[in-house]
């Protein structure tokens, strides 16, 4: 193994980590605005306000998602136990 390869395996895994947790942070980020701009309007500063819906928003972006994450990570084992088959 050479360094093309390590930096190859390392962008792979870095993008699969991207896509994989992209639904879930999609979510929260979309809350979070949501929920700062409702404060904004009404001037309530609750620390509270902000988490019990983003932690339930990303519950449910995880679990509708699963399926895409879960084919993100298989996807990048079935090509590592390859490469590791080939010797790389």
């Amino acid at each position: 193994m050479n360094e093309a390869d390590a930096l190859d395996i390392t962008q792979f895994a870095i993008w699969t980590v991207l896509t994989a947790s992209s639904p879930a942070v999609a979510v929260a980020m979309f809350v979070g605005v949501g929920i700062a701009f409702v404060q904004a309007l009404t001037q309530v500063q609750e620390i509270t306000l902000t988490f019990v819906p983003k932690i339930v928003a990303i519950l449910l972006a995880v679990a509708f998602s699963a399926p895409f994450m879960g084919a993100q990570i298989a996807s990048f084992t079935t090509v590592m136990f390859q490469r590791i088959e080939t010797g790389f």
